[in-house]
């Protein structure tokens, strides 16, 4: 089989998944995602014949002179869909069990499959027009699933989502028209061709465009207010969707059209890139930490995450820049080593997380506790999620990091005394963002499923379906498959990377490749060997040790009181204080403490407290903005009267301006 039916068949694994999810028989509705998984493995073999083979072309159809619908790929099409087919596998499986019990399964069956069509298609598109229509499929069916619970809350993350989307869109747009005045092609493989002749500052203005149009899809601060309303409002096997891979596809986007058709470019953008990465990934995990909310928080980690894939961008164009291609393979391997990490983490704890809310019915971390004891497979999934995002080894976070680490403090051999000074700093960024990451998933895990239930909510919890634990499981074995085998999944990278870094034949090139040789030789074999050695002598130690002397259980140490109750554990808000005083000056904390009394000031009825932080971003930024376009759009209505004459005169008055200027 070809590899042009090899798509067809993929795609239409999806589109008969999609049609089957209507049928009403709940039993057949399962084998919807059956076939969507399916068609997830076909896809990956599309992926690793455009990783390891040559540049494809997969599908195409004239529509007219001047119009073609085209879908094909190389090397970086080919890892993203790599990516996407990864979590779509495992989120399938999952959804099976998932579904079950959500309203209106038949629409959220449709939904899906259409949603990771389009994932594909933006990832395989070959020109404008293919990308702004799977684009913007992709954005039109995120909002339905973002608003699929239908209440009032999910209403209005839809709504700040649409917007935000619609005009990251716009300068999306603007980037491509400007491309095709200049370069006369829709191919994005004749820009490619032509984009070096491009004015510089023609050049610098498409630069700034992709930046902002593609990082409002993906998240980067100050962009990212929609990604913590809207992830939450999804329900949550569509959280893992939107956070794993949905938010990657403005990460290919800005490297398809920064990196690849523009090329090379001035030592400011790469400079502008690692700035924005490292406020996002600093800033995205402060927020973080301040979240009660299970999925809130998750969906912060998300920005800071974003933030640490584009320190590494950044990193490579900047040694790209001065022809340091042996690095800025290494950053640049780095930055997509995170990506696919990402996906894999984040769509495993966002399946963690719809999990627990599946059970427990509340996302709010306060109300929970103790839910290790009834969900033991979730609960060391989530554990497993929330190594990795710390990045501690043998998992896989720490492998990205630590090349990311590799390649920032490599700054120094930048001839840019900027670039000497900013990348070492890009990279305290990163060892901040990882400790405050460390915290926060502490955090996480500990107030959710250790300790005592802190509210009825967990009383009725049980552990979930079969195949809900299978799709996590998946997850989990990634995770540690990605940790210990660093060398294999850099030879699936290094191609993308080479591609776009321009390292092939190069003899920087080649000692990269002996460098992956190498990180594999820290031989998974024999960290598997230690590993379970080191866990074999534990075991023999509490054996031994248990020997001497005969076990006694006692009660808890409870400070002299008759018994250990909720009340006395840490909650959520009490683990992060500590933090938010550390951080006054950003968080701008705030407290509201009211105080009832029967005798004052010596008898207290009552006390309420509250307290919370300030948004800055949105106060001081969007609230402004939104403010003023709501008092002056006010004083526009004024021109919609009703007057039908009013109307006529409009009418008139465009047609004679039309008739003036446009002779």
């Amino acid at each position: 089989m070809d590899i042009e039916s090899i798509f067809i068949s993929g795609v239409l694994f999806f589109l008969s998944s999609a049609v089957i999810s209507l049928l009403p028989f709940p039993k057949v509705r399962s084998l919807s995602y059956i076939l969507s998984a399916t068609g997830s493995v076909l896809f990956a073999g599309i992926a690793m014949y455009q990783i390891f083979g040559m540049p494809s072309s997969l599908f195409s159809v004239h529509l007219n002179s001047a119009m073609t619908i085209a879908y094909g790929g190389d090397a970086l099409s080919g890892f993203f869909i790599t990516a996407i087919s990864i979590l779509t596998c495992a989120v399938s499986i999952y959804s099976i069990g998932y579904t079950k019990d959500i309203e209106n399964p038949a629409l959220m069956g449709l939904l899906f499959n259409i949603f990771i069509l389009s994932m594909y298609a933006v990832a395989l598109s070959g020109n404008i027009i293919t990308f702004l229509i799977s684009w913007e499929t992709m954005a039109v069916v995120s909002y339905f699933l973002v608003t699929f619970n239908r209440d009032e809350k999910s209403a209005k993350a839809g709504l700040v989502y649409a917007v935000m989307t619609h005009i990251g869109t716009a300068f999306i747009i603007a980037a491509f028209m400007i491309l095709y005045k200049y370069t006369g092609s829709m191919e994005f493989t004749h820009m490619r061709e032509s984009a070096g002749a491009m004015p510089d500052n023609i050049r610098n203005l498409v630069f700034i465009f992709s930046l902002i149009g593609f990082g409002a899809k993906a998240g980067i601060i100050p962009l990212h207010t929609w990604l913590p309303r809207a992830h939450p409002a999804a329900p949550s096997n569509i959280s893992s969707l939107m956070s794993g891979v949905m938010i990657k596809t403005g990460i290919y986007g800005f490297i398809r059209i920064g990196l690849d058709v523009l090329g090379s470019g001035p030592e400011w953008w790469g400079l502008a890139v690692v700035i924005i990465g490292a406020v996002s990934s600093v800033l995205g995990i402060l927020y973080a930490m301040m979240e009660n909310d299970i999925k809130r928080l998750l969906a912060y980690s998300s920005v800071e995450n974003i933030g640490i894939v584009l320190l590494g961008i950044g990193t490579s164009m900047i040694f790209r820049n001065y022809s340091l291609f042996n690095l800025s393979a290494v950053a640049l391997i780095a930055g997509l080593y995170h990506i696919l990490n990402h996906t894999v983490f984040k769509g495993l704890l966002f399946l963690g997380a719809g999990s627990v809310l599946h059970a427990a019915k509340t996302r709010n971390m306060e109300h929970l506790g103790g839910l290790m004891k009834a969900m033991p497979y979730t609960g060391l999934f989530f554990l497993i999620g929330s190594v990795s995002i710390c990045a501690l080894p043998p998992l896989n976070g720490f492998v990205s990091e630590w090349l990311m680490y590799q390649s920032l403090i490599a700054g120094f051999h930048a001839p840019s005394v900027v670039s000497k000074i900013l990348l070492p700093l890009g990279g305290t960024a990163l060892a901040l963002a990882g400790a405050l990451a460390a915290a926060c998933f502490v955090k996480a895990f500990g107030i959710s499923f250790l300790g005592q239930p802190r509210s009825s909510y967990p009383e009725h919890v049980h552990e979930v379906s079969a195949t809900m634990k299978t799709g996590m499981g998946m997850l989990a074995l990634l995770c540690l498959f990605l940790g210990i085998f660093p060398g294999t999944v850099i030879r699936v990278i290094s191609p993308a990377s080479f591609l776009l870094t321009g390292a092939y034949g190069v003899e920087a090139g080649k000692g990269f490749l002996l460098m992956g040789e190498n990180l594999s030789s820290i031989s998974p074999v024999s960290l598997i060997v230690i590993l379970a050695t080191m866990f074999l002598a534990t075991i023999v130690f509490l054996r031994v040790a248990a020997r001497k002397g005969r076990i006694k259980y006692r009660d808890a140490w409870d400070c002299g009181m008759p018994g250990l109750t909720p009340r006395m554990q840490y909650s959520s808000t009490a683990f992060t204080k500590p933090v938010r005083q550390i951080f006054r000056r950003i968080y701008m904390p705030k407290r509201d403490l009211k105080i009832t009394y029967i005798l004052k000031p010596f008898f207290v009825r009552s006390i309420q407290y509250r307290s919370g932080i300030t948004p800055f971003i949105e106060n001081y930024i969007y609230t402004p903005v939104t403010d003023f376009i709501h008092k002056h759009a006010g004083k526009i209505q004024q021109l919609q009267s009703g007057n039908l004459h009013l109307y006529l005169g409009y009418i008139l008055i465009t047609l004679i301006a039309l008739l003036v200027f446009g002779t």
